[in-house]
């Protein structure tokens, strides 16, 4: 997601697409269009979210959030949801660990 207005890009096109295809391997993931980005979803709860620079993000909880900081991880304004870090972003088992943590995070 981005700001309210902002217009849709390619480059949020490009990384919830990229996105969609590293976390294949999980059933029930979708995505919509939301504020020039996208809501990444399971099963109707969102847990991700790519904004319209192309920046994808987690949702975090406590417990999580010090991974997410460690590794250099940036808020989303407000929200409970950290930048994944590229070392993340370019490991397939790790993005899918912590892909489902936000998954369970995002049921409660």
């Amino acid at each position: 997601m981005g700001v309210k207005g902002d217009k849709e890009s390619s480059k949020g096109n490009n990384a919830i697409e990229a996105l969609m295809e590293k976390l294949d391997s999980i059933e029930g993931l979708t995505y919509k269009k939301m504020f020039g980005g996208f809501g990444l979803f399971h099963e109707s709860r969102m847990f991700g979210i790519v904004n319209s620079k192309g920046d994808s993000y987690f949702k975090v909880n406590e417990q999580t959030k010090q991974s997410y900081l460690k590794a250099n991880s940036e808020q989303h304004s407000k929200m409970p949801y950290f930048t994944i870090p590229i070392v993340v972003l370019n490991n397939h088992d790790l993005l899918n660990k912590w892909a489902k943590e936000s998954i369970e995070i995002s049921k409660k």
